[in-house]
């Protein structure tokens, strides 16, 4: 190094030598100074001890080296970082997704170059990560991964691929479940906990880094409960793990190789700034996802706002906390259990609420029907109050399944997809499995047939019944909040 140079051992030589003779006169007596008779009647002193090492020692000690630094055992070494990843990554998948663009109004260029859907799609490919929890074939991912996806391919570490299928989907908190046809006894991950995770404790990342392939990283954690405005549920691990486009959907894993997140989001501009949500949020929602396809939430029906200092200080508390009332839903859960504006809820079943945001990942992780305990504060008191939960309204509803049997009706001509009756008039899609015609999705409510309107499944194979085999329907249906028109091949 520039600066810096080591001895050689010829040049240690003359040191060692003088520590030597330093050590001799040491335990000798000095050359040249007499020394002190004993006094008459008094035994002689003992003889001076022989030059040894011993007592060259037996003197004050030079200076000892000082021992290497003790590394604590959280600090992984790289061998058992490498035996980790040689643990997890066969549970790790590359996950590649096309989706068909829509082609354009041809108007009269149709004449010359035919009707559009002869012609070849243009095709939008996509990669992401995800990871096996189930032998049988299911894998996690995010949401926005496979968001609009016609094809999703998923390739394993030793270099099988498989087709999978989105069976649920969860927006809110952008995840989602595949299932890998035909697969079998497959690597699963083991899912951990991040409630005990502290700040500073190494995780690694793997994934699928902008379609490289499996690609490990090694960080720590930077913080917990981040909120980055991604969605109402904001609870985000972050770390400095490299974590780049097409790592979503990944792991995070602790030491112990159990996945403790699913690395969703990056810092743009940033880095070494990353984001994965906790896996206690995939818990909570596997259930639901694997059984139905999508997540039912409990609903308080009330708007709430943050606290701010001016705030705390007008009602009194030493520090901002809670969540302020700020409006009540008329007929909803909160104005049932009579909470009013103006209220300050402190508490969940028991459950400090510490920021305003933390109000609805407390509620949401309860099921529509359950009963909560509120602890809210007003005007200077401490009141508990008790209420049941309405369901929250998902924008999407179920998605793409294989049909199940039940009340659910079919239709020759629309081969492939569940209908039923709409309470409220309209035929509802139940579900479309993979021979499906495009176009038509779980939770759409089909509400014209062709400029007629349509009230029930009867109607519909009735009209239906009129149109020619093999010709293109066009359907009006509402889907979430919009209304909007769907043209869908009919079978032969």
């Amino acid at each position: 190094m520039k600066g810096f140079r080591l001895p050689s051992p010829a040049s240690a030589l003359p040191a060692l030598s003088l520590l030597a003779a330093l050590a001799a006169a040491a335990c000798s007596p000095a050359a040249g100074v007499p020394q002190p008779s004993p006094a008459p009647g008094t035994a002689p002193p003992p003889p001076a001890p022989a030059c040894s090492q011993s007592a060259a020692t037996a003197g004050p000690p030079l200076p000892s080296v000082p021992p290497p630094l003790a590394l604590s055992a959280v600090v992984p070494a790289v061998s058992s970082v490498a035996d980790l990843v040689e643990k997890v990554a066969p549970t790790v998948v590359n996950i590649t997704t096309v989706q068909k663009l829509t082609m354009p109004d041809f108007g009269p260029f149709e004449f010359f170059f035919g009707h559009p859907e002869r012609l070849p799609r243009p095709e939008q490919v996509g990669a992401g990560s995800g990871f096996i929890i189930d032998p049988a074939g299911f894998v996690v991912t995010n949401e926005h991964v496979v968001r609009g996806a016609d094809e999703v391919k998923v390739r394993l570490l030793d270099k099988r691929s498989f087709d999978a299928e989105v069976v649920g989907r969860d927006r809110k908190l952008d995840l989602a479940l595949l299932r890998l046809r035909g697969a079998s006894d497959l690597p699963a991950a083991s899912l951990g906990e991040s409630a005990g995770l502290r700040v500073g404790e190494h995780v690694l990342a793997v994934g699928n880094p902008f379609g490289l392939g499996h690609t490990v990283t090694l960080g720590i954690v930077s913080a917990k409960a981040r909120s980055i405005g991604a969605g109402p549920y904001d609870d985000f691990i972050q770390t400095d793990a490299s974590i780049n486009p097409g790592n979503s959907g990944g792991p995070l894993f602790d030491l112990r190789g159990q996945v403790v997140g699913i690395n969703t989001a990056i810092r743009a501009g940033a880095e070494g700034i990353g984001f994965a949500t906790p896996v206690e949020a995939l818990l909570g929602a596997l259930p639901q996802l694997k059984a139905k396809g999508y997540v039912e939430r409990g609903k308080l029906g009330l708007v709430f706002q943050p606290v701010s200092d001016e705030i705390a200080a007008a009602l009194g508390l030493d520090r901002p906390r809670g969540a302020l009332v700020s409006e009540i839903e008329p007929g909803g859960a909160a104005a049932k259990a009579s909470i009013q504006p103006g209220d300050l809820i402190v508490a969940v079943d028991d459950v400090q609420i510490r920021d305003a945001e933390e109000l609805p990942r407390n509620v949401a992780r309860h099921a529509p029907g359950s009963r909560i305990r509120v602890t809210l504060l007003r005007q200077g008191r401490t009141l508990a109050v008790s209420a049941t939960l309405d369901t929250l309204e998902e924008e999407h509803a179920p998605v793409r399944r294989q049909p199940s049997a039940g009340a659910e009706q079919k239709t020759e001509k629309m081969r492939g997809v569940e209908i039923a009756d709409h309470p409220e008039g309209g035929v509802r899609v139940v579900a479309v499995d993979a021979g499906a015609p495009k176009g038509i999705e779980p939770g759409d409510v089909i509400v014209e047939l062709a400029g007629e309107p349509v009230k029930n499944v009867k109607q519909l194979d009735r009209q239906l019944a009129k149109l020619p085999a093999g010709g293109t329907a066009l359907f009006e249906i509402r889907r979430g909040a919009r209304q909007l028109f769907v043209g869908v091949p009919l079978s032969r």
